[in-house]
């Protein structure tokens, strides 16, 4: 097996959403989605919960929670991830600003704090 050199390899910069990089439809919702599962993930690992806890404690169905646990957002808005959360405890906190002029495109973020 030959070892590739630096050289070899063609890299290309991250957008910063893999998902616009991969050419994905809807890029920036589906990186808020992800996001925004992840911080349930966290909270529930956090707390320490199984799935069928969690499931009782969001009112959702145990193969959802197991859907989330797994990255799976499909079925799932950015609304109801953002209520998840709220029913996690946390604070989820919109701002709407201005697009710098020197950035092409508006764009959909989510931090955790």
């Amino acid at each position: 097996m030959r070892k590739a050199k630096d050289a070899d390899i063609a890299v290309t910069e991250s957008s910063g959403n893999v998902f616009a990089d991969l050419g994905l439809k809807d890029a920036p919702e589906l990186l808020a989605k992800a996001e925004l599962t992840r911080q349930i993930f966290n909270a529930v690992q956090a707390r320490k919960l199984t799935h069928r806890g969690a499931a009782t404690l969001l009112g959702i169905a145990h193969p959802d929670v197991t859907a989330l646990m797994n990255g799976r957002t499909t079925g799932f808005s950015i609304d109801r991830l953002m209520k998840l959360l709220m029913r996690l405890d946390n604070d989820v906190e919109i701002v709407v600003k201005p697009r710098p002029k020197s950035r092409k495109r508006s764009r959909l973020l989510v931090k955790a704090a």
